[in-house]
């Protein structure tokens, strides 16, 4: 949004999103920070393993033969109940989450077409930006979460060291939402990121082009 030079911001399959940005016109980029995601075939590593790869086909079947039905069930999910679900389950970390943060999130998975969800998940899962990773010419700050089974911490030391310019946050326990549960970390690295990184660098590149 709005005019270049900017940084992008990516959170789960938004980091491939960003990534594609940048491989289209990297000379309106300065930086990139992507949080909780993957640089492709999303499905593949969920839970360490290509399990969406085997169940999507499937689930796709369903939602193209009844979309409408599929639609209001998924719509009619309360969130209080998606919530609860994703504390019993691990997926998130109850001990740091605060419910307030997470139920505006979980409102708005609630109301996004669901058919159009499953086919974005299959194209994301299919993509890979692998290819780009090296040569991603601005400082990037990967943030991960120790313990996120969507995209797992792996990925993210993947991701990190293959970028030129890249560094990691990895958050102790964090899992998928870790920007919600941890959020004062998260927070502050970014800060810091944006600072000394970005903003420091483009104040290096004036310095130096006056000093010629």
């Amino acid at each position: 949004m709005g005019d270049p030079p900017c940084v992008l911001f990516g959170h789960s399959m938004g980091c491939q999103v960003v990534l594609e940005a940048y491989r289209q016109r990297p000379e309106g980029i300065r930086g990139l920070v992507l949080l909780c995601g993957s640089f492709g075939n999303v499905t593949s590593t969920f839970h360490g393993l290509p399990l969406l790869d085997l169940i999507l086909p499937a689930m796709l079947d369903v939602a193209q033969r009844a979309p409408n039905l599929v639609r209001a069930l998924w719509s009619r999910i309360p969130e209080g109940l998606a919530l609860k679900i994703a504390l019993e389950s691990g997926e998130v970390d109850r001990e740091h989450l605060h419910a307030e943060d997470m139920l505006p999130y979980l409102s708005h998975m609630t109301h996004v077409d669901f058919p159009m969800f499953l086919r974005m998940l299959r194209a994301a899962g299919r993509h890979s930006a692998g290819d780009l990773l090296g040569l991603v010419d601005v400082p990037v700050l990967v943030v991960a979460g120790e313990k996120d089974t969507f995209t797992p911490s792996f990925l993210a030391h993947a991701m990190a060291g293959a970028l030129p310019r890249g560094e990691l946050l990895m958050v102790p326990g964090g899992t998928h939402v870790a920007p919600l549960e941890q959020a004062e970390l998260v927070d502050a690295r970014i800060e810091t990121f944006l600072r000394e990184r970005v903003l420091g660098e483009k104040n290096d590149r004036q310095d130096a082009k006056g000093a010629t």
